[in-house]
């Protein structure tokens, strides 16, 4: 059975009218010694029961500590990555302190087979960036959902000041 993934990419918009979007940095060992291409939207697994908007609304407020803002969502679409698993995306526009986000945790054996078990944050970091840089910290798979953003951005109407 292939794994689902549902999120959301946060993206503000700075007075100069660029465009930022925040990307997380998983927690774990395995991503400990990662930089560039292990960077991931804040996104998590889900059911076949449960709605996958619900699913992003609820993982992100579980990475990152805070509900996501209301407002529209902007449909994303999915993408496949190299594991197979599928992340469905949306983005929604909103300002937050990416150094206070307050993440919860998971358990595994760490090290492998040592019969210990350990606590690690889904996400140790966030970070605002431009769609250039967001691109090269991703998982690669994840940065057509940057590309979807700017097209869709660049066809809606300016906000309104």
């Amino acid at each position: 059975m292939v794994k689902v993934s549902a999120g959301v990419l946060l993206f503000r918009r700075p007075r100069d009218g660029s465009v930022e979007v925040l990307i997380a940095f998983p927690g774990g060992p395995f991503f400990a010694r990662k930089g560039d291409g292990a960077w991931t939207l804040p996104k998590g697994e889900y059911g076949p029961d449960e709605d996958a908007k619900a699913a992003a609304g609820r993982e992100f407020t579980e990475e990152i500590g805070t509900p996501p803002p209301a407002g529209e969502w902007i449909d994303l679409g999915s993408v496949t990555q190299r594991s197979g698993k599928v992340v469905r995306a949306w983005a929604v526009e909103g300002d937050l302190d990416a150094g206070a986000i307050v993440s919860n945790e998971f358990e595994m054996e760490w090290p492998r087979g040592s019969g210990v078990r350990r606590s690690f944050p889904e996400v140790v970091r966030a970070q605002w960036c431009a769609p250039a840089e967001a691109r090269r910290k991703l998982n690669a798979a994840q940065m057509p959902f940057v590309d979807r953003l700017e097209a869709a951005l660049a066809q809606a109407p300016p906000p309104s000041s």
